[in-house]
């Protein structure tokens, strides 16, 4: 496949912008409150926003100056002059509203009655919490970062959290919050979002120390093979071992002796349809059994 080539110093801030959000998604979004110097409340989203640390748990958002004119939101001045936030999580059951609070609504309008969205007072900051939503940090302003001062150009709020809020109807059993049960949405590029629910959630186990045997463990068929994908040699390479040589002989003779018996005298015949058969035990979690059938090639 071939790639295009782009120099961002050559393209226009609004194609750039395209093609960065475009390829960087799902991304998490901020529905940040803040107040003014007066006290005025400002509700807006933003989904240039991620959490980047637990000791001291900070998040970031950026209100960034307008691509088009340049001009800034009123989030960036009000954090420059209340350097209190409160970051409430987006759901599903909400986003309608989210949609009507991000217009570039006049100084002093206050986005909480435009949306409908219901304010609730904080703990230990300034800002209001919005009801609606079930996870709330509230945090304290640590720093502002300007980027730059041209259009398109991103202003860091560093915040740090004092204060989390979260609704018992999103926690499990144990007291932690169930993927399946909050309903976040992500921001895509365009008009488009994302529903992180339902068969959209797959779990993939976390290496850490228990770490695979890596994919260049595998026989050099297998790893330059046609028909196995990237993603099935992640999930040979993830395997935390590589069955013995007896082992792989006793599946051979037991579960592969058909093939290896119809196609004795036709090798390349026989590798894909090992590889085939190791794909489809891969489908079913059989991770031992494909390994097993993928070295059984090379023992012939």
């Amino acid at each position: 496949m071939a790639h295009l080539r782009f120099d961002p110093k050559e393209l226009s801030i609004g194609a750039l912008h395209g093609h960065l959000v475009g390829a960087i998604g799902p991304r998490p979004i901020a529905l940040a409150s803040t107040v003014d110097a007066q006290g005025r409340p400002n509700l807006s989203p933003f989904s240039f926003f991620n959490v980047f640390g637990a000791n001291p748990p900070l998040m970031i958002f950026s209100p960034a100056r307008r691509g088009r004119d340049n001009t800034t939101k009123h989030s960036y001045h009000n954090v420059k002059a209340v350097p209190e936030a409160v970051i409430n999580v987006v759901t599903y059951g909400m986003v309608q509203q989210i949609s009507v609070a991000s217009g570039e609504y006049p100084e002093g309008v206050n986005e909480f009655t435009k949306s409908g969205l219901t304010p609730i007072a904080s703990e230990k900051v300034r800002p209001f919490r919005v009801k609606e939503s079930p996870v709330q940090f509230e945090c304290r302003v640590k720093q502002v970062i300007e980027t730059g001062t041209g259009g398109g150009a991103g202003n860091l709020v560093l915040c740090e959290v004092v204060m989390i809020h979260v609704s018992e109807a999103v926690l499990d059993a144990e007291g932690r919050i169930d993927q399946r049960r909050i309903d976040l949405v992500g921001r895509m590029g365009g008009h488009f979002y994302c529903r992180a629910h339902g068969d959209a959630l797959f779990e993939l186990a976390q290496p850490n120390t228990n770490f695979g045997v890596g994919v260049d463990a595998l026989p050099t068929e297998a790893r330059l093979s046609t028909i196995l994908t990237g993603n099935e040699l992640g999930q040979l390479g993830a395997a935390l071992s590589i069955p013995d040589e007896t082992s792989v002989n006793e599946f051979k003779l037991t579960e592969l002796s058909d093939t290896f018996i119809a196609l004795q005298d036709k090798p390349q015949e026989l590798m894909e349809a090992l590889h085939r058969n190791a794909q489809q035990l891969l489908s079913h979690g059989r991770v031992e059994d494909a390994w097993k059938t993928l070295l059984a090639y090379n023992s012939r």
